[in-house]
């Protein structure tokens, strides 16, 4: 019980009588009940905010648009697949049709040099023989290697249209230097080429 002043006033609080309002409610981390009972409405205390989950948006136009933009992507995935595999089926025939005429060197020399108006003949046509299956194999596997990089980034949804034209151009360069190995190490084809270079 609180104990009487001497003077006869109002005895001193001892457990926080006259807290306000607020005081109390920030003690006991309540809402306002008498203000709920006075305005006649509910008394809601405030969620805690979570730290993790960032506030709520407006939505953006890419969640309002999203039909229109997956319609498009689905568009863009379907040309990519058919020009990638135009390629590699224009590849695949370019290849089948080198390698016959890879595999004979000597043949593909005489053609070559009647391309490039020069009466020559080489010396060992079967020695040359391996850089001509050499570039046939390089060729085949090259188009293999592209056609296997290309599905797998068409199947995780990437452009790829531009995975065949690289390995063409990678692997016909690869496979043309070895072509023209035999050619610049045979001394008879070489002499006709620098005399017809010099006249």
């Amino acid at each position: 019980m609180s104990q009487p002043d001497q003077g006869g006033a109002r005895p001193r609080p001892q457990f926080g009588e006259y807290a306000t309002a607020e005081e109390q409610r920030r003690r006991i981390q309540q809402p306002d009940a008498t203000w709920a009972l006075e305005s006649g409405r509910q008394a809601v205390a405030e969620p805690a905010p979570m730290a993790d989950a960032p506030p709520p948006g407006p939505p953006t136009p890419e969640a309002e648009d999203d039909p229109a933009r997956s319609e498009q992507t689905r568009r863009r995935r379907f040309v990519d697949r058919v020009i990638t595999m135009g390629l590699l089926v224009y590849g695949l025939i370019n290849v089948v049709s080198s390698i016959p005429l890879f595999t004979d060197y000597g043949a593909y020399a005489e053609t070559l040099f009647d391309m490039m108006g020069i009466d020559a003949a080489l010396s060992d046509p079967e020695g040359a023989r391996i850089w001509g299956l050499a570039a046939a194999i390089v060729l085949g596997l090259g188009w293999l290697l592209t056609a296997v990089t290309s599905w797998a980034s068409l199947r995780r949804g990437r452009a790829s249209w531009w995975i065949p034209l690289v390995g063409a151009l990678v692997f016909s360069f690869a496979s043309g230097i070895l072509l023209t190995v035999p050619l610049f190490q045979d001394p008879a084809v070489w002499d006709v080429l620098v005399s017809g270079a010099s006249g």
